[in-house]
């Protein structure tokens, strides 16, 4: 029997909801695994989808955890001198928390594991898992999950959408990535 083990994933109001249930959906088959699924209240935290995720504990109620995954590891300060992963559109925002951005779907720089934007949540939950419990148990995982990712489109990427693609999705982005600049910015001078 394996020894248990919690893990935590922060949620907040308008996440990603892949970001987190990505990971969860992995984690929560490793053995021994408690999901701890954390925010301030146990009330409906709507997500940047349109519904709503509802967490099982919160900051006060949280038992000691033996890990931990935070969708804004950045703007908790806890990347400062690590090199790390992120979505692609938010990559370079990465240097205002000190930390060096990489264009990998996960990153591992010493005690930190990072994963690219969305759907790379899972490659990240699969990488903690074989982590956490060998190589075996995460191969499991991905088969109990039949994760094995065949895109209708060779696009998910910026390198492999092209640039015309990538430019015209940045201008439709463009006032979300100064609301999330303005936003980073303002965390980034709270860390210094």
């Amino acid at each position: 029997m394996a020894e248990p083990l919690h893990i935590g994933i922060l949620i907040y109001p308008n996440v990603t909801q892949l970001d987190a249930t990505g990971p969860a959906q992995v984690l929560a088959r490793v053995p021994g695994a408690t999901l701890h699924m954390i925010w301030k209240t146990r009330d409906p935290i709507p997500t940047d989808a349109g519904f709503s995720i509802l967490p099982n504990t919160t900051f006060a109620d949280c038992p000691k955890l033996d890990v931990i995954c935070v969708p804004v590891l950045g703007a908790a300060g806890l990347l400062k001198g690590y090199r790390s992963a992120c979505h692609w559109a938010w990559r370079d925002m990465l240097k205002d928390f000190g930390a060096t951005p990489v264009a990998e779907r996960v990153v591992r720089d010493r005690n930190r594991i990072s994963g690219g934007g969305v759907t790379a949540g899972i490659d990240f939950g699969l990488t903690v898992a074989a982590e956490l419990a060998g190589e075996e148990i995460a191969k499991s995982i991905q088969l109990v999950l039949e994760y094995d990712p065949q895109p209708p489109f060779d696009s998910g990427s910026p390198e492999k959408a092209g640039p015309e693609r990538v430019k015209r999705l940045r201008e439709r982005l463009a006032p979300l990535l100064q609301s999330r600049a303005k936003a980073n910015a303002e965390a980034a001078a709270r860390l210094h």
